[in-house]
């Protein structure tokens, strides 16, 4: 080996220094796991400290999840955020521990009454058939929706639990051999029982205009029957959708899938990009009279969907300026009576899902923080197939570790403490119901000596002055003038 190495002309570290010249890829393989265990306070660790991750661990189990000796936390540091109480607080036996949304408009015949806290998107492929049999069971312990993820609707998605079937641009499960939409493929799915509502994906968080990719190590015959493609590939799915190429379009695909669904509840998933392309889409629900039931924000702080470093770091508009400025669209445009808005970006805590409504959310979905109660240790592997814990890998040998009976029990005990301790916010503010949160709930912190309450940071738009060029706002006209019902 040593011969080996000083020959070699690859490695420089190694020619330098045959044999020892390895322990250095052998502790920077390492790196990681040394960090997370020895190194990291509890504040420290991305994208989720240890305090995240055991407040998840802690409610997934049905521990104690109180804190002995004061927060952790700066209070003094740019960017803390907390919650003003009240001195009319409600007694937490007069809130609703499991509050109920309407998702539907007008013209919706089905309406689903959603919970507040529910499984964001995550993909069978992506994720093991143990860890979607989990999840999906959770979801029907504590009677809350489990997202499919734009992978396709697997039979392991269909064992009780309610479900949103996420149609992405790859239109898996509905889709011809050449990768068009299929609507008599769609139409045998969407009339399921178990699938409450169908969301047509746009964009994620981690990788928004990239489009989605399945590594061919992690497909397997299931997942290529499953997604109506064949074995032996990388499966990608495009940047953008063939069934429609501008908004007007798209108003005529939502009809579709409505009628084709009998009715139910549809609605888009993007993270905001240029915003003149969202003005465009309202602009063409009010020509055409055709509303979306629900809009899903995903923020551009990434999620579960493994993705090229830029696209994490700087690509996408962040979760609490994305929703602000959704909620605020709809509203100036006179249409949030009929839309829910949906957040979808690390939430995982009471507090997250309170800020999120503060913004102008209506509910929640969370990815990361569904994974951690299935046993998820941040080990980051989730595109490398060597997933430690079984949730995110095909490998069955990994794969047996996790127990879908043992592991739903505590998604549904993560959910139903988050939510509650998510009334008990609320109800600690004066608040009895999650439609009562409005932009002054939270204050943060602008400087250290500075403060403002997110009705300051974001001041809200008046009912319906987008509607007219007279009175758009001037932070709104640019973009405004610039969108078209013609064009994305």
């Amino acid at each position: 080996m040593g011969l080996y190495d000083m020959y070699q002309s690859k490695k420089t570290i190694r020619r330098n220094f045959p044999l020892l010249g390895r322990m250095r890829y052998l502790l920077e393989s390492l790196g990681p796991e040394m960090r997370q265990y020895f190194i990291e306070t509890d504040t420290d660790g991305k994208p989720f400290n240890r305090l995240q991750r055991s407040l998840v661990y802690q409610r997934s189990k049905k521990e104690s999840d109180s804190m002995p000796f004061g927060t952790q936390l700066d209070v003094y540091q740019d960017g803390y955020e907390w919650i003003n109480h009240s001195i009319r607080a409600i007694p937490f036996s007069q809130v609703n521990p499991n509050p109920r949304i309407k998702v539907g408009s007008s013209q919706c015949t089905k309406p689903y009454e959603a919970s507040l806290f529910n499984i964001s998107a995550m993909s069978f492929g992506s994720l093991s058939k143990n860890a979607i049999l989990a999840l999906n069971n959770g979801a029907k312990q504590g009677q809350f929706y489990h997202n499919t993820g734009e992978g396709g609707l697997s039979p392991y998605h269909l064992q009780g639990g309610d479900v949103v079937w996420n149609i992405g641009t790859g239109y898996f499960s509905c889709r011809t051999d050449d990768g068009k939409f299929n609507y008599d493929e769609y139409v045998k799915r969407a009339t399921l029982d178990n699938v409450k509502m169908i969301e047509i994906k746009f964009s994620q968080g981690a990788k928004p205009g990239h489009g989605g990719i399945l590594p061919k190590e992690k497909v397997t015959d299931e997942i290529a029957a499953i997604r109506l493609v064949s074995k032996g590939k990388d499966i990608l799915s495009p940047p953008t959708h063939s069934a429609f190429t501008n908004p007007l379009e798209l108003m005529d695909f939502v009809q579709l899938l409505r009628k084709g669904s009998g009715g139910k509840p549809i609605g888009i998933k993007i993270c905001i990009g240029n915003k003149s392309e969202f003005l465009s889409i309202c602009k063409a629900m009010i020509e055409t009279k055709t509303y979306l039931d629900f809009i899903t924000v995903d923020g551009g702080e990434g999620g579960t969907g493994a993705a090229p470093q830029e696209y994490s770091d700087h690509v996408g508009m962040p979760l609490r300026d994305a929703i602000a400025f959704v909620y605020d669209a709809l509203n100036g445009f006179g249409l949030k009576d009929q839309i829910k808005i949906i957040a979808s970006g690390k939430v995982i805590s009471g507090f997250d899902i309170v800020r999120t409504l503060s913004l102008g959310a209506d509910l929640c979905n969370s990815a990361r923080g569904m994974m951690f109660a299935l046993g998820c240790i941040q080990a980051l592997e989730c595109h490398n197939n060597t997933c430690p814990t079984g949730v995110a890998t095909q490998n069955p040998d990994l794969m047996k570790g996790l127990v879908p009976e043992e592991k739903s029990v505590r998604v549904a005990r993560f959910q139903h403490e988050t939510v509650k301790s998510a009334m008990d916010l609320m109800a600690s503010a004066g608040l009895a119901h999650p439609d009562d949160v409005t932009r002054d709930a939270v204050t943060t912190r602008i400087d250290r000596n500075k403060v403002e309450t997110y009705a300051e940071i974001f001041p809200e738009l008046e009912t319906g002055c987008l509607l007219y060029e007279s009175t758009v706002p001037k932070d709104f006209l640019y973009f405004w003038r610039k969108a078209s019902v013609e064009q994305f």
